[in-house]
């Protein structure tokens, strides 16, 4: 990584020359320089003398009549997907960037890396040679605020590890975390998959904190290594003010305490007698999991950091505003420590629904997430019942809202999910028949006046969606059958379990979480729980839902007998694919292979 190609070296240069221009310049080399004809070698002992070198000296230092150039030795086996980006403007946010590097392929990792250079500099990594390679030759040189960004190959260790066998099984990714580097203290996880810190401050206070010319949210974004956004214009008159701050946890945390203290110092400058709490805005769709089943989560925080800690109802929520606000109380030691612990909560949850979403767009081959408009400006289980997403410019009123503030535009939700391009299998895809099972009292509110609702939603969906009969004289709950290929029960099963959110059957504290029956040939249960229950299990871990098969039970007429999914609904959906996956694995071995003996026998020579 550290090693540099000193390249339009003239034939009179020789290694004292170059031992003279690093010495005067100050920048360390950790063995000698290997001198050819026309150019030249070099170690460094470590990647900041070595941007060091390529910042100072290439294209800039004069050795006997020829400007030098300064760059990366990476041997072309290593010149695989890693790219380094220079001389970003110092102010470029995040998603600006992020957009940019998306426009020549899928970017699997984006890690600042820490300099002493007023500009950025980021490793980025891309999911193909052919993308690293377009996106080289189209950013290197190209302008960006005044600013000429260099692009060069660093070494990728893993291109000599993975082989053309590098994937996994068909339809998953390979273990593990994409290699990305030693990440640093500004380092970035993949594209879109961090969460950023999102704080409500007094609009009085925005001053102090940004400081004269900016001078004291550049020392606050140098010393924390991170990014950030005060959004200044937006809410004009509003009494506080949005602030979100891209980094690490730790990052986040500290920026997050400076600015505090920064408040804190202002308010007795000021005479500002009130008390001052952390505001943090989280996505409604992560808070359930925050507060824990009957508030345990929240409960085992405060008493954990003395903090006390109030959430925003689920009243103050808008079709364009999903954030809930979380505010803490305490000192400004006890409110850090509680802001680590609630980031913490959030990160496992978006990390947890990142995954399962992952997984969702492999196991239904050309489901298109994002055009089914299933998400407009919520989180699953929480938007509303309508298949449309804003129209064109509903954001202009609060784009601090409206605009996912976790990279890239429109809804949060919508902007996370990506659409396949994979083209549907070959032929129609099978009908499935689900029973998901809801609260008695909520009937009403999913078929809707005179059966409106629910037949707009058959129609959404291209379901057959029906409500069975109750069974018993108090039953608690109704039985809805659903019966469609896989797209539309994910469609189908969405809208239902948002619809029972925004009617609220479910308190604020709740996350929807329901039961759902799907049948499965009887000679086949036994490949769904495994060896032991291993596959069971395994598929509990990797969803989250809770998978049952009961024993004992005795097949229908059809020899099928019944699988129990349980949990929210990505975990649903998850557990869904891949037991209809098992299936579809099972039916495949049990086809009668092609009999040889139609064709007709070739005789043997005799």
């Amino acid at each position: 990584m550290n090693k540099l190609y000193i390249g339009n070296v003239s034939a009179e240069a020789s290694e004292e020359d170059f031992e003279t221009v690093f010495e005067q310049w100050k920048i360390p080399h950790s063995g000698p320089f290997l001198v050819k004809t026309g150019y030249a070698f070099v170690d460094c002992p470590d990647e900041k003398a070595a941007m060091k070198a390529i910042d100072i000296l290439s294209g800039k230092v004069e050795l006997h009549g020829k400007l030098i150039e300064v760059d990366y030795s990476v041997p072309k086996r290593l010149r695989s997907c890693k790219l380094q980006i220079r001389n970003i403007p110092p102010h470029m946010q995040w998603e600006v960037l992020d957009g940019m590097l998306a426009q020549y392929g899928t970017v699997e990792s984006c890690e600042q890396v820490n300099t002493d250079t007023e500009t950025a500099v980021v490793n980025v990594r891309y999911a193909a040679k052919d993308q690293a390679r377009l996106s080289m030759e189209k950013l290197n040189g190209s302008m960006m605020e005044n600013y000429a960004l260099k692009v060069s190959y660093i070494p990728d260790e893993t291109a000599v590890q993975e082989g053309p066998s590098a994937g996994g099984r068909r339809g998953f990714n390979a273990r593990g975390p994409p290699r990305s580097g030693s990440p640093g203290l500004g380092a970035r996880p993949k594209v879109q998959s961090d969460i950023p810190l999102r704080m409500l401050v007094p609009t009085q206070f925005v001053g102090a904190i940004i400081g004269k010319e900016g001078a004291t949210i550049r020392n606050i974004t140098k010393q924390t290594h991170s990014k950030i956004d005060i959004h200044r214009k937006e809410n004009a008159g509003a009494a506080e003010k949005p602030i979100t701050i891209h980094s690490t946890p730790e990052g986040c945390s500290s920026a997050c305490t400076t600015i505090m203290e920064i408040m804190q110092k202002e308010a007795v400058d000021t005479k500002f007698t009130e008390e001052i709490p952390l505001k943090i805005l989280a996505h409604n769709n992560f808070v359930g999991r925050l507060i824990g089943k009957e508030g345990r989560n929240l409960k085992k925080i405060e008493l954990d950091t003395g903090c006390k800690i109030t959430i925003s109802p689920l009243q103050d929520l808008t079709l364009y505003n999903p954030e809930r606000t979380i505010t803490l109380k305490g000192s400004i030691e006890a409110c850090s420590r509680a802001e680590e612990e609630v980031m913490k909560k959030i990160r496992e949850s978006y990390d947890s629904d990142m995954a399962a979403m992952n997984l969702q767009s492999n196991l239904i081959p050309g489901l298109n997430l994002n055009a089914l408009g299933l998400f407009p400006g919520g989180g699953p289980g929480m938007g509303p019942s309508m298949p449309s997403v804003p129209p064109p410019g509903a954001h202009g009123g609060c784009p601090s809202f409206g605009c996912s503030p976790y990279g890239g535009e429109g809804p949060f939700w919508a902007s996370m999910l990506s659409a396949s391009s994979q083209p549907l299998a070959q032929g129609q895809p099978e009908s499935e028949t689900v029973h998901l099972f809801i609260p008695a009292l909520a009937v009403g509110a999913i078929i809707g006046k005179q059966g409106q609702h629910i037949k707009q939603l058959s129609h959404f969906a291209g379901a057959s969606i029906k409500i069975a009969p109750a069974e018993g004289l108090d039953p608690k709950q109704r039985m809805v059958i659903i019966v469609g290929p896989p797209e539309a029960q994910f469609k189908a099963q969405c809208r239902l379990f948002g619809k029972l959110k925004e009617e609220n059957f479910f308190g604020p504290k709740e996350e929807v979480k329901l039961e759902a029956h799907i049948k499965v040939p009887s000679f086949a249960a036994g490949r769904v729980i495994g060896k032991g229950g291993k596959t069971v299990n395994e598929l509990q871990n990797l969803t989250c839902a809770e998978v049952v098969v009961p024993r004992d039970q005795t097949p229908d007429e059809n020899d099928q007998v019944i699988v129990k999914i349980s949990g929210h609904f990505f975990a649903c959906q998850l557990a869904q694919r891949k037991i209809q996956e098992i299936l579809a694995q099972v039916r495949r071995q049990q086809q009668p292979k092609p009999s040889s003996g139609a064709q007709t026998p070739i005789p043997r020579r005799k």
